[in-house]
């Protein structure tokens, strides 16, 4: 079981922050006319992930090196300006969006800002990407904005899960199969809304190995080990194929991605634990949906009622 940190800055010395943020993220220099010097950053890590509450009362100038992680930030309030490499790019309310390439430094201001920092390790890319990339290398984000405001909308919600739904949930934080999910989910929400370099046309290999024979490999293989930490590349080495040709095998023949295969098995595991349970077992709808993945309960509430007609409290008290 992997541990929560957790912390809470709350400063009114410039020094303090500089050194504080240094730290915390990476080397970095900062400044700018102050009046109000108070800040306030809270953070909650779990394995691979972390999210962090920040709120500037100022226009704060940074100078940073390289972060080493992906590191997406959503505005609440106020805005944030790039100016790495002579830019001036700016970021407002309601935008979620790429801070910097991991390998890369970057400099900006944030201007009187509250706002959701989330990072992740850049590994957790190439598990979720459907190819690699053309003439091989690492996955990498290709530009800081999302592609359409739809996908923005999804990698911000994607964000607020993360926030919200884990890691302001000790319980939730506690279940390895909880933290890697909502880890795959966020770097498949990131893939989905950020431009990258990863293959996205098909190619004949592809499409010739996207056959129902590939599809019953990955079920199997899906059905066999759906309380482990289960990702796309994992099923498509299990599968013999690329992911993509896992993908293609998934629309073809079953209408869906193997991801959401995935939640629908993870699903009715938990509505045969509900149906089984018995009043000397102590179980929960809370605790039937932490042990399959799902970790808030109103989602797994909805994800519930669609499949099966009733609320998940209505089968556990039958």
């Amino acid at each position: 079981m992997v541990e929560m940190e957790s912390f809470l800055f709350d400063s009114a010395s410039l020094d303090a922050t500089e050194e504080f943020l240094s730290s915390a993220y990476t080397p970095m220099r900062i400044g700018g006319p102050v009046e109000d010097a108070r800040v306030r950053i809270s953070r909650r890590a779990v394995g691979p992930l972390s999210v962090d509450r920040l709120s500037f009362g100022y226009t704060m100038g940074y100078d940073a090196g390289s972060l080493g992680k992906v590191c997406l930030i959503t505005v609440h309030a106020g805005t944030i300006v790039d100016l790495t490499d002579g830019r001036e790019e700016v970021f407002g309310s309601g935008e979620t969006f790429l801070i910097a390439p991991p390998d890369r430094p970057y400099r900006g201001e944030v201007r009187s800002a509250r706002y959701t920092i989330a990072m992740f390790d850049p590994a957790l890319l190439a598990d979720a990407a459907p190819a690699v990339p053309a003439g091989g290398g690492p996955v990498r984000l290709t530009g800081p904005r999302a592609v359409t405001p739809e996908a923005n909308r999804q990698l911000t919600a994607a964000v607020a899960y993360l926030r919200d739904g884990v890691l302001d949930n000790p319980a939730a934080c506690e279940s390895d199969l909880l933290v890697s999910s909502a880890a795959q989910h966020l770097a498949t929400a990131t893939l989905a809304a950020l431009p990258h370099n990863a293959r996205t046309d098909p190619v004949p290999a592809d499409s010739r190995d996207a056959t129902p024979a590939t599809l019953r490999r990955a079920v199997a293989f899906i059905d066999d080990n759906a309380d482990q930490d289960l990702t796309l590349a994992a099923v498509a080495a299990a599968a013999c194929v690329t992911p993509r040709a896992l993908q293609y095998s998934f629309r073809r023949y079953a209408g869906c991605t193997p991801l959401a295969y995935l939640r629908r098995v993870r699903l009715a595991r938990a509505h045969a634990d509900l149906r089984a349970a018995t009043p000397q077992d102590g179980l929960t709808v809370t605790g039937a949906a932490a042990r399959w993945g799902f970790a808030h309960p109103g989602r797994f509430a909805e994800a519930y009622r669609r499949a099966y007609g009733v609320a998940p409290s209505v089968t556990l008290r039958r």
